[in-house]
């Protein structure tokens, strides 16, 4: 990992995919707001919150999180901005509605909603021109080397930002490297893999002037213990179902801050 991407934040982030009701998810976003408000490895800017709810959810969560830092994402947007696209929701809408990021390229859009790369690079480029951080997931379908997840993950993101790059709007991003094999599965890939691949994607981001402060985080079954093994070498988390329970959120925000105190991240 690079002085500058060891030295930003950890970002820890949590998307609710369509697990909770309307009543349910605001509960659970007010409980991450006063989380947010007290615990030190938020206020101190050692880890940058984010959370991802559905999309009825978004302009009361919005409300919830208006005195805290916590990022606010959605699960999709539409590669168009306006016109006659039933059920779709623009990047546009999200932006005016207080949406800082935008989740793009989830292994289950792909495989449930047959997403294909050209699908994902226009809701790519739609995220930059309405100024949203694009959440782009990448990874390997099958269980691999580490050097060839790597060649396969950059692969997917240079397709992705293929478009936005040649119009010269694309920006930071924020990368989730979720192989497939692993997520939902009982632990995540291991360490090493998991140190490799993320070094790999870092190194490739920082190669390209244009995606300039870019970060990647490991999802696919995330929980506590995987910073702590990851000895400050992983630039934050994507949890899902673990983080269903605020609690649980608080231990990883606990082990980040033990980080910070113990230099790993200094």
């Amino acid at each position: 990992m690079s002085e500058s991407t060891a030295a930003a934040p950890l970002m820890i982030g949590v998307s609710l995919k369509m697990y909770f009701g309307h009543a349910r998810t605001l509960e659970w976003a007010a409980a991450v707001a006063d989380l947010a408000r007290t615990h030190p490895a938020v206020r101190s800017g050692a880890v940058e919150l984010f959370v991802v709810p559905t999309f009825p959810a978004l302009v009361p969560v919005h409300a919830l999180l208006a005195d805290t830092p916590v990022l606010l994402g959605a699960q999709d947007l539409a590669w168009a901005d306006e016109g006659a696209f039933t059920g779709e929701v623009s990047g546009r809408e999200l932006a005016e509605i207080g949406v800082d990021l935008v989740e793009i390229a989830h292994a289950e859009r792909r495989s449930l909603f047959h997403e294909t790369d050209e699908d994902i690079t226009g809701k790519v480029h739609a995220a930059f021109r309405n100024h949203l951080r694009p959440l782009i997931c990448v990874g390997e379908e099958t269980r691999s080397s580490s050097a060839d997840a790597v060649a396969e993950v950059t692969a997917q993101l240079d397709r992705f930002l293929a478009t936005a790059t040649a119009d010269g709007i694309a920006g930071r991003v924020l990368v989730a490297y979720e192989p497939v094999w692993a997520i939902g599965a009982p632990a995540p890939a291991p360490v090493e893999h998991i140190l490799e691949v993320l070094a790999g994607i870092e190194h490739h981001l920082a190669a390209r002037p244009a995606l300039a402060g870019s970060v990647a985080v490991y999802g696919g079954s995330a929980g506590p213990g995987l910073l702590t093994r990851g000895r400050g070498r992983i630039g934050g988390l994507f949890l899902g179902r673990f983080a269903h329970d605020p609690e649980a959120i608080r231990t990883i925000l606990d082990e980040a801050e033990a980080l910070q105190q113990s230099g790993a991240r200094a």
